[in-house]
C-alpha cells in the first residue's frame, strides 16, 4: 500500500469509526451490531494466537479496510457490514488504549 493510500485508509477509519461511535447511543440496533462484530473480531484474533491489543487491532483494521476499499466498498452513510466492522474495531481500539 502506498503512503498516500495508507493515509486515506487511516482517515477513512477515523471518520467512519468516530461517526459510528457517536451514532451508537442514538441507535440501539447499531450498538448491538457493533457489539456482535467486536466479539467476532476478538474471537478471530484470539483464535490466531494473538491478544486484542492496540497493535494487533490496528493491523487488523488497516488490512480489513484496505481490502474492503480494493473490493469497491466505500462508506455511504449506511451501516452496511463493512461499516459496522470498522466501527467495531475502532471501538475496540478505543477500549485498548483507555
Amino acid at each position: 500500500m502506498s503512503e498516500a493510500s495508507s493515509e486515506i485508509v487511516r482517515q477513512l477509519i477515523t471518520e467512519v469509526g468516530d461517526a459510528g461511535i457517536g451514532k451508537m447511543s442514538q441507535t440501539p440496533g447499531l450498538a448491538a451490531a457493533v457489539d456482535q462484530h467486536a466479539a467476532a473480531v476478538r474471537d478471530v484474533i484470539t483464535a490466531s494466537g494473538d491478544e486484542p491489543v492496540s497493535e494487533v487491532l490496528l493491523d487488523y483494521l488497516h488490512g480489513f479496510t484496505d481490502a474492503a476499499v480494493e473490493r469497491g466498498w466505500w462508506p455511504t452513510g449506511d451501516f452496511d457490514w463493512e461499516t459496522v466492522r470498522v466501527i467495531a474495531v475502532h471501538s475496540l481500539l478505543r477500549e485498548a488504549v483507555a
